[in-house]
């Protein structure tokens, strides 16, 4: 037998508990909000709140203030704006934080800065990150993060740092980033970043720092980035990149470091390989399958700290004018082929005496001949290590 009175009735009594339920909720936000300038500040709270709920670990104790005694506003990490008191930072790094990002973090809709690098955040970085429509500053490096990068991060257009760096990332760079015209530093580098480096990279006018390392990027590098004529740091090393240079990188006079070691780049490097890079400081080619001579214009790039050509096929026997370079730390050149047998081969140690702050010295694996100079005695005091076995 049916009793459609009845069911009527369950109906209506179902309703109104879920109605009864609905206005308690919102009565408890509004009781824990009485403080909240702003009904928006609600979005905000909720927004942390899930946040925290994804936090499985937190043996520091470091969000304990992260309750309904203070006004979020006041909670640890967190920053708000003076006028509308909405959150505008999250500053969590190195807290020792294990768990996941909640996707309502794209709540947080005046969100400028989001600080999670040095703690141990796993899972995707969520794709709702892309709301954060006034992010100016994304740094997640150091964690256990895995998936892709997110493409969503297009629609933050303020963006001027993404930093991703030493994760468990997969899939290709979004060729989309290149559209973020006030992004000055992208670090993906340590990660499992597969594809190649994509030319859109090439529209970033303001970048300062691209570092690509260790990933397993394949190609060659685009003549695209040449069109970056602001940057200082460029780092593609330990990738399976191949090609040549292109030459156009030796133009670019802002650059300090150019790393490009541990992959299968060939060639020769040009004699006037410095000559319109007059802040260099560091270049790292070792590790690749360079070849000829290695340039006598080395000492024009006077601010040189770092020289690393190590692991090649260089021929032709070693410069003897880097002594002008005062600055110079570290020369390496091992395990080429720039020994002759001859006994003056290492006649260019005794040039090296003028580099008062030299550190390392490695020379190893070359074939050269001859007699160590008495002149080494007079190498830097400051030498900490002196490689010249297998000549």
């Amino acid at each position: 037998m049916e009793f459609p009175h009845l069911r009527t009735l369950m109906a209506r009594l179902s309703f109104s508990f879920l109605l009864l339920h609905t206005t308690l909720f919102f009565s408890c936000i509004q009781s824990q909000s009485e403080t909240f300038t702003v009904t928006n500040n609600v979005t905000d709270w909720l927004a942390l709140l899930s946040f925290k709920d994804g936090i499985t670990d937190n043996s520091l104790t470091e969000l304990s203030s992260w309750n309904n005694s203070l006004h979020f506003c006041h909670w640890q990490g967190v920053t708000c704006g003076r006028r509308h008191q909405r959150v505008t930072a999250l500053k969590l790094q190195q807290l020792k934080l294990k768990g996941t990002v909640s996707p309502y973090i794209g709540n947080l809709t005046f969100l400028r800065q989001l600080n999670l690098r040095s703690n141990t955040f796993h899972g995707e970085i969520p794709q709702e990150i892309g709301r954060l429509y006034r992010l100016q500053f994304l740094l997640m490096t150091e964690n256990s993060f895995t998936g892709q990068i997110p493409s969503s991060l297009i629609h933050c257009a303020d963006l001027r740092v993404i930093d991703l760096g030493f994760n468990n990332l997969v899939g290709r760079v979004p060729t989309e980033l290149g559209s973020l015209s006030k992004l000055f530093h992208l670090s993906v580098g340590i990660n499992n970043l597969t594809g190649t480096i994509p030319p859109s990279l090439g529209n970033l006018s303001s970048l300062n720092v691209l570092a690509l390392l260790r990933n397993d990027f394949e190609g060659s590098i685009p003549d695209d980035l040449c069109r970056i004529t602001a940057l200082t740091f460029f780092q593609v090393s330990v990738n399976r990149l191949s090609g040549k240079l292109p030459s156009c990188l030796y133009n670019l006079s802002s650059i300090e470091t150019i790393d490009v070691a541990e992959n299968q780049f060939h060639g020769s490097l040009p004699p006037n390989i410095v000559f319109n890079l007059p802040n260099l400081q560091e270049l790292f080619v070792g590790g690749n399958r360079f070849t000829g001579p290695i340039p006598n214009s080395f000492p024009n790039a006077s601010s040189l700290v770092r020289l690393d050509l190590s692991s090649n096929n260089f021929t032709g026997g070693m410069p003897t004018n880097l002594g002008s370079l005062k600055d110079l730390v570290e020369i390496n050149v091992g395990e080429n082929q720039l020994g002759t047998g001859e006994p003056d081969d290492l006649s260019f140690l005794t040039s090296l005496i003028n580099c008062t702050n030299l550190e390392k010295l490695a020379i190893v694996d070359n074939g050269f001949g001859g007699e160590l100079p008495n002149s080494i005695g007079n190498l830097s005091t400051h030498l900490i290590l002196f490689i010249m076995g297998g000549n």
